[in-house]
């Protein structure tokens, strides 16, 4: 059943009033056209009675309600609601309470899941702080309890307490960058730039971490660049360090890490691809969330964060780019991120 509008309203009342009048006039002694006449504008004036009464009293303030609820939920104050309530004041009315009522039950659940972010990611931050400290307050109480006094113990502590105060640099490092990017204050710089070229040097840089895992960093074949995309060249090199990094990091010794890079139309599809020790298909889906670690006690001794991939993940969504894997346990895993290709080239 539609809700009743002034114009319904007005016309039931008046019809009411009328059939009243009219049934009064039939039991009083009176020429009947006189009747008839009497009954219809008795009916029209209180029609229009009854019609300026309920647009003055009640429409009024319906439409004072409906502006009051409309403009708290674009946050906007103007006088161009009128026009969007239509002939259905009560609906409207009803309608925007409800999508109201619905749209302050989201937002309670949305700060209910940040709350619970916000607890997460503190607690996550003073676990992966608090080792480091620790180390270097013990390595620091050691020396001053006595260990000064041997040369040995004490460059042996001191390199100790600097491996942690690097771990926690890192750290801060990768916290500042991640809160760049989730908040958008980070500003890319495109520009064109060679992603074979890009990755080779990488592999330039960590050769010798490379080596000493025994592991060989080459390019898949059939490969012939150069390929030219648009991106933030910084960005993207972080992308691929921390990609390779892992292949090398959770690699087996004589193993490889390959590169492959593939052309799919407007962009390229560019997969780093090792022969480590894979992840399980069931750890997949929380890979790339924050302080997550498939192998929490590999992954600290490797001096690890947490957040490479993370990172990986914001970096390419602010291209609006994507970062998948696929992989299997104890057969490697590979990473695919896209990219895309330089207008000019």
């Amino acid at each position: 059943m539609k809700n009743p509008t002034p114009n319904r309203i007005a016309l039931l009342a008046a019809a009411i009033l009328a059939v009243c009048f009219f049934l009064l006039l039939v039991f009083t002694p009176i020429v009947w056209l006189t009747m008839v006449i009497t009954t219809v504008l008795m009916f029209f004036l209180a029609y229009f009675t009854i019609l300026f009464a309920v647009n003055y009293f009640i429409y009024c303030k319906i439409k004072i309600i409906y502006k009051t609820i409309y403009n708290y939920k674009s946050n906007k104050f103007n006088a161009l609601v009128d026009e969007k309530m239509g002939t259905d004041p009560l609906g409207e009315v009803e309608r925007e309470v409800d999508n109201w009522a619905k749209e302050r039950v989201g937002e309670n659940d949305q700060l209910q899941k940040m709350e619970l972010y916000r607890k997460e990611f503190l607690g996550n931050v003073s676990h992966e702080l608090k080792t480091p400290i620790f180390n270097i307050q013990g390595y620091i109480h050691s020396l001053l309890d006595g260990a000064l006094e041997d040369p040995e113990l004490t460059k042996h502590f001191l390199k100790k307490a600097a491996k942690s105060a690097d771990r926690m640099e890192i750290l801060v490092k990768d916290l500042l960058t991640i809160s760049e990017l989730e908040t958008g204050e980070t500003k890319l710089d495109l520009e064109t730039f060679d992603i074979w070229e890009l990755i080779r040097d990488i592999y330039d840089a960590l050769e010798m971490k490379a080596t000493e895992k025994g592991i060989t960093l080459g390019f898949k074949q059939g490969i012939h660049p150069p390929f030219f995309v648009q991106a933030d060249k910084k960005r993207i090199r972080q992308v691929f360090v921390n990609l390779i990094t892992n292949s090398i990091k959770y690699g087996n010794s004589g193993g490889s890490t390959l590169a492959g890079i593939y052309d799919m139309d407007t962009y390229y599809l560019v997969e780093i691809a090792d022969t480590g020790i894979g992840i399980a298909e069931e750890l997949l889906p929380r890979l790339f969330e924050r302080f997550y670690r498939v192998d929490k006690g590999r992954s600290r001794e490797e001096g690890g964060t947490g957040l490479g991939l993370s990172i990986v993940k914001h970096i390419m969504e602010a291209h609006n780019q994507s970062v998948t894997v696929r992989s299997t346990e104890g057969d490697g895993s590979t990473f695919g991120v896209t990219l895309k290709k330089a207008d000019d080239k």
